[in-house]
């Protein structure tokens, strides 16, 4: 089968980004895989993507990149124009323009598939205004149904039921779903991420050394893990903290660590080219995140024998650790439980080794092989069953 994904931008570091290109190299094994961009920022990937997988953009929006005659004018001119498609609840609204309106609408009318994979909220509901009935289109969620603002919400509610098929990251989300949508129209699935098949390195549990990443941004709660951290050296002063991911709250969260006197503690790392070799460094994955809709930096931080001590916050973690065996879980936001269980598992050696051992076991349930092999079964049943009425005609909406 011909299976078609379609990011908003495949040339950025994003979670989104990295595990479409592992699924998509993955499957692209056994079926003929493309991925389209709706926008192009670099000149090539982040991530690594498998030459079997073609890779192309609709809209090109580089430094000094020009739309070839004779739309050269007309896009200059669309581009300045915000979308009138897109929600202006959608959370990357501003990367849309009118410009990017025409382009895609283009591409849905005729996506040239036999599946097409929509990949956030404002591309799976265009899919379902504009996809013609004939292709399979699936929605894909990697954000918790609860996030979204109430005009979004209203959207799902009212254009989701035109998809085939929806996949979660996390059972609790799909129920979520499964509640908001109306009985009997779009099935909902969960399908997590996976990990690329590839040795990963592995910690040796001998440096004093806690690691955490991420964007740095206030959902996913850096600023409580600081806090935590502060508890944690007061009894053991020779362990360290590294948080690595670039975002706007970086400086606050190097002030915050210096005006609690972590200066010679707590280190902001940046981005990192290997974060696996980074994760084989450390003895503990700390996830504060005030909310986590799949939790990958849990799965590979798994695969290179750390256990995860996370909140166990919506919804991601809970459906990942195994408290007590491979990481443990915390009450939601609670920094002093973050600190005396980081502070537990530091003076329990032996029962971090245990953790790190069942870590890397668990990491197994998570090979993009499994996951691919989910996601092959679910297309299957919809290429081959009678096709239900979506009500999806093709184009309903005008430019």
């Amino acid at each position: 089968m011909k299976i078609t994904f379609l990011l908003l931008e495949a040339w950025t570091v994003d979670g989104t980004v990295r595990s479409t290109f592992t699924l998509a190299d993955e499957l692209s094994r056994r079926h003929d895989v493309e991925i389209v961009s709706v926008r192009r920022t670099a000149d090539r990937p982040v991530f690594p993507l498998s030459d079997r997988v073609r890779l192309r953009s609709l809209v090109d929006v580089r430094p000094g990149a020009k739309v070839p005659w004779p739309n050269t004018e007309r896009a200059a001119r669309l581009m300045a124009e915000p979308t009138r498609i897109v929600h202006p609840e959608e959370r990357s609204f501003s990367k849309y323009s009118a410009w990017t309106d025409e382009r895609l609408t283009r591409f849905l009318r005729r996506p040239r598939t036999d599946v097409l994979v929509t990949t956030r909220a404002g591309l799976n509901l265009m899919a379902a205004r504009l996809a013609p009935a004939k292709v399979v289109v699936v929605g894909q969620e990697h954000l918790q149904l609860g996030i979204n603002d109430a005009g979004i919400l209203a959207e799902i509610e009212e254009w989701y039921p035109r998809l085939d098929a929806l996949t979660c990251l996390t059972a609790a989300d799909t129920a979520e779903y499964g509640r908001l949508l109306p009985a009997g129209s779009c099935p909902v699935h969960t399908i997590g991420n996976g990990l690329p098949p590839r040795v990963h390195p592995r910690s040796r549990q001998e440096n004093r050394l806690v690691v955490a990443a991420g964007r740095i941004v206030w959902i996913k709660g850096f600023d409580l893990l600081v806090d935590a951290f502060a508890k944690v050296v007061e009894k053991h002063p020779q362990w360290r903290l590294r948080i690595y991911g670039e975002g706007p709250r970086r400086e606050e969260m190097r002030r915050r660590a210096t005006r609690l006197g972590l200066y010679n503690h707590v280190r902001m790392m940046g981005p990192a080219h290997d974060m696996e070799g980074e994760l084989a460094k450390a003895s503990v994955l700390a996830l504060p995140s005030r909310a986590e809709p799949f939790g990958m930096t849990i799965i590979e931080a798994f695969a290179c024998g750390l256990p995860v001590v996370a909140f166990d916050c919506p919804h991601g973690p809970r459906e990942i650790i195994t408290d007590g065996a491979d990481g443990l879980l915390v009450p939601p936001e609670d920094s002093g439980a973050l600190a005396e269980t980081l502070i537990r598992l530091i003076d329990d050696e032996e029962a971090r080794r245990a953790m790190a051992a069942n870590a890397a076991a668990s990491a197994e349930r998570f090979a993009v092989s499994a996951v691919a092999a989910r996601w092959e079964r679910m297309l299957g049943g919809l290429l081959a069953a009678p096709r239900r009425d979506t009500g999806r005609r093709g184009p309903t909406l005008s430019l």
